[in-house]
């Protein structure tokens, strides 16, 4: 077989699926994920861990010690993108009742785990890979505790294949302390009544937990006070599904009381309002979708965009996340709320963060993922251009693991289809 023709189908065969023991990328902008830019980077892989990270002018190589060499200067290395608590996996049509596998019937579920229903093949996962998002943290949606989330890449066999994090956390919903009201609303806003009652029974419930974690040997199993043990064992998170500003303050105060080691707020809508005491307790932020209107009738208009700076300037970890409508399909514009950040105040290294290595230190995961650094995984992509703009984000090429992921989903098949067939007609 001639050469180039050899080396041309070799290299087309790895990109779609088979590990290289040694995978060199030269020259493209490398975003590490910490802050720190090169801008003719030269990154070096070795059985699906980052091995070499440095300047491609200054850093001498030997193109005869790598199987595989990739050429992208001109282009953009990005650690590979994260959606935080996300039913990316768990759902596959929203308005289809049987593809929805969330949420399971019961008021406190920590036993239920999020990771056995995540499905590879789900065709939604595929579109949103071509956008730089190759991992997603799987969570249950449901009444006051949900269960337990695990972080998935996007390019798995199956959910054991899949999963980098077993069981990152346990998600509990707390109590809303306002009824009514908003601006889509007649009604006026008045505060819940219930509120009360319902805390108490979540507290009763983590207070039984706790007392069985601390039983130590002595106590009786039960399934559902186990899946909380490591929550105040330490080794799990505690994700605190809130936005109103009482729900933040009586949070913090709740965390401090049962001690709880590593607790985290998702959606934090007024968590400006409370800067010092989130900052304080360092209690970690994941912000509301910031594609979103404000609240309160009475809220600047872009006061949803400017959350991720506010934070920043308050001393608050924070990462962004996608909750709401078509929550799985719109996992793909994580990177552009990345861009929304950047429009409103954060630098671009910084919208970065939000997306990669801040995710990945509030879930527990960053000494795994989350940036460009030698002995991390290999699980990066290049883009030709921004990839936090909807224009000029084109992934080129993507590796998970180190392994080369098939950059195609049927949007793509459908577009290419439908263009070949007008293209020919004209």
């Amino acid at each position: 077989m001639n050469k180039i023709l050899f080396t041309a189908l070799f290299v087309a065969i790895s990109l779609v699926g088979l590990t290289q023991n040694k995978i060199l990328l030269v020259g493209p902008k490398v975003h590490i994920g910490t802050g720190e830019v090169i801008e003719q980077g030269l990154v070096g892989i070795e059985n699906g861990i980052i091995t070499l990270v440095k300047n491609s002018l200054t850093f001498p190589f030997k193109k005869e010690e790598w199987d595989t060499i990739i050429e992208a200067k001109g282009q953009h290395l990005y650690p590979g993108f994260i959606a935080p608590n996300s039913t990316l996996g768990l759902t596959e049509v929203d308005a289809v009742r049987a593809t929805l596998d969330y949420d399971e019937v019961g008021q406190f579920n920590p036993h239920v785990r999020a990771l056995i229903a995540f499905n590879v093949e789900s065709r939604v996962i595929a579109t949103v890979r071509t956008n730089g998002v190759l991992f997603a943290q799987a969570t249950p949606r449901g009444n006051d505790i949900t269960g337990a989330s695990s972080l998935m890449h996007l390019d798995g066999y199956n959910w054991e294949d899949a999963v980098v994090k077993v069981d990152d956390g346990i998600h509990l919903n707390w109590p809303r302390t306002l009824a009514g009201g908003g601006w889509w609303s007649s009604s006026q806003i008045k505060a819940n009544d219930k509120y009360a009652d319902q805390l108490k029974e979540i507290t009763d419930f983590i207070q039984a937990a706790k007392a069985y974690a601390e039983a130590g040997k002595s106590r009786k199993f039960d399934q559902r006070f186990e899946a909380m043990y490591d929550i105040f064992k330490g080794t799990k998170r505690l994700y605190i599904h809130a936005n109103e500003l009482k729900q933040l303050l009586d949070i913090i105060e709740f965390c401090q009381s049962m001690k709880i080691p590593y607790p985290v707020i998702i959606g934090g809508y007024d968590s400006y309002m409370v800067t010092d005491q989130l900052r304080d307790a360092k209690i970690p932020v994941m912000l509301p979708r910031l594609h979103g209107l404000p609240e309160n009738e009475d809220d600047p208009i872009d006061l949803v965009y400017r959350l991720p700076k506010l934070l920043k300037d308050g001393g608050v970890r924070f990462c962004l996340q996608n909750e709401g409508d078509m929550e799985a399909m719109n996992a793909r514009n994580i990177p552009f709320l990345a861009g929304t950040a950047r429009a409103y105040g954060l630098t671009e290294e910084e919208a970065i963060q939000s997306v990669t290595l801040h995710a990945a230190e509030i879930m527990g995961v960053a000494d795994k993922i989350g940036s460009i650094e030698s002995g991390k995984l290999a699980t990066l992509f290049i883009s030709k251009g921004d990839a936090l703009e909807p224009k000029t984000n084109h992934v080129t090429t993507a590796l998970v693991g180190g392994d080369f992921v098939k950059l195609t989903n049927h949007q793509i098949e459908l577009y290419k289809k439908y263009k070949a067939k007008y293209s020919e007609e004209e």
